[in-house]
């Protein structure tokens, strides 16, 4: 095979992949993007159901994880959600507000991936799916990327090849295995926004209420979400659980307040006044699903009138509604998580231009880099955004 000579060679046909080569691209630069997977962005696919929650307006450096907090600024400045609203809009993509800033898009993901190669091709850019790298080399003149399609030989080598997260999309850790091959340090990576499990007595006690959901706030480590829970067989999911997860390690407390802006102990003295006759599990059911309102009272809480508890009793079934201590014992892991959390040292790479401190011409973005966004399109808004700041330079 002939030998592929190119500007920029772009290892990922995702969200962070596609940006790149779609910025490069408009500079005139001669971009190819290879991909071991059978179709180009597939996590783009699945994503918000369906729906692709594409940005979150909201988008600020607090809502990221990384060792280095201030990484993600510059190329957040740099590239906004309106910047990407912009070009969904000029597609004629519709799309609309679901909740906290969060963007979807109202038919389907596929419009996102569309635009993403419609704007590929007016930039002169190739991708290439099915192309898995076998060996990287790196000398004066360049990249040399040996590949199931032939051999590459490029100026710049862009890894945006993403996490460890949902392996059945083709997730593996190969953009880990290029940044050691350079040199570069790796912060341990562990699952993000995913399930949480339960083991023993919790999981005992809540596992037949599966199904059941309702709004609560998640806290761990000093860090809170508001949002809904589910329960499920194996423990417990939900935007409120998925948000926290991230900030949450094993034998780290986790707490849940299960009347989110209510005063407990206040709400409980109103019905000892109002409703003296009534079962704890009665009125709790009106609050909360009836199911987990019953098993409250069966295993956590006093099963009697309202009327019978005294103040100490409802101090203490205060503390429990208001923080109650959710044992979990582990993660569904990679398997269902949305993200990777750790990944390449962000201190060896140029938060400005994405390029490596150790190999001129190396670049990495998206979430190969140890930098994770909550829950609600910031994932996304990360790729898009270091894509263009990479974009902007190769």
């Amino acid at each position: 095979m002939s030998t592929i000579r190119c500007d920029v060679l772009v290892i990922g046909a995702g969200a962070a992949g596609l940006m790149t080569a779609i910025t490069a691209g408009q500079r005139g630069r001669h971009v190819q993007v290879i991909d071991h997977a059978n179709k180009i962005g597939k996590k783009i696919l699945m994503s918000g159901g369906g729906r692709c929650n594409f940005t979150n307006t909201g988008t600020t450096p607090a809502n990221f994880l990384s060792a280095n907090p201030h990484f993600c600024k510059s190329a957040l400045a740099r590239y906004s959600p309106y910047h990407f609203i912009e070009m969904v809009e000029r597609h004629g993509i519709a799309y609309h507000e679901k909740e906290l800033g969060q963007l979807f898009c109202d038919v389907s993901s596929k419009q996102i991936v569309k635009m993403l190669v419609d704007e590929c091709q007016q930039a002169g850019v190739q991708i290439r799916t099915q192309c898995s790298v076998e060996r990287i080399e790196h000398g004066t003149d360049g990249f040399r990327v040996q590949t199931t399609h032939g051999l590459f030989h490029c100026a710049s080598l862009v890894v945006a090849t993403g996490g460890l997260s949902i392996p059945s999309l083709g997730a593996t850790g190969f953009g880990y295995e290029i940044a050691r091959q350079f040199g570069h340090q790796l912060l341990p990576t562990r699952a993000g926004l995913v399930p949480l499990t339960l083991s023993g007595t919790h999981q005992e006690r809540l596992a037949e209420l599966s199904g059941v959901a309702l709004p609560v706030e998640a806290s761990c480590n000093g860090t809170s979400f508001r949002n809904f829970m589910l329960l499920t067989h194996r423990g417990v999911s939900g935007p409120a659980i998925l948000q926290i997860s991230s900030f949450w390690q094993p034998g780290d407390a986790l707490s849940l307040d299960l009347l989110p802006g209510q005063d407990a102990a206040e709400w409980l003295r109103q019905m000892k006044r109002e409703r003296p006759a009534a079962e704890l599990r009665t009125v709790l059911g009106d609050v909360l699903p009836k199911r987990l309102a019953q098993r409250l009272c069966e295993h956590w809480l006093p099963d009697r009138p309202v009327r019978q508890l005294d103040e100490p009793d409802l101090r203490k079934a205060a503390q429990v509604l208001s923080a109650f201590p959710l044992v979990a014992s582990g993660t569904e892991g990679y398997r269902t998580a949305e993200v990777t959390l750790g990944g390449v040292d962000t201190n060896e790479v140029s938060s400005s231009t994405l390029e490596s401190k150790r190999v001129p011409g190396l670049h990495f973005v998206g979430e190969v880099l140890d930098v994770t966004g909550w829950l609600g399109g910031y994932n996304f808004q990360w790729a898009w955004a270091s894509g263009h700041a990479a974009g902007c330079v190769v």
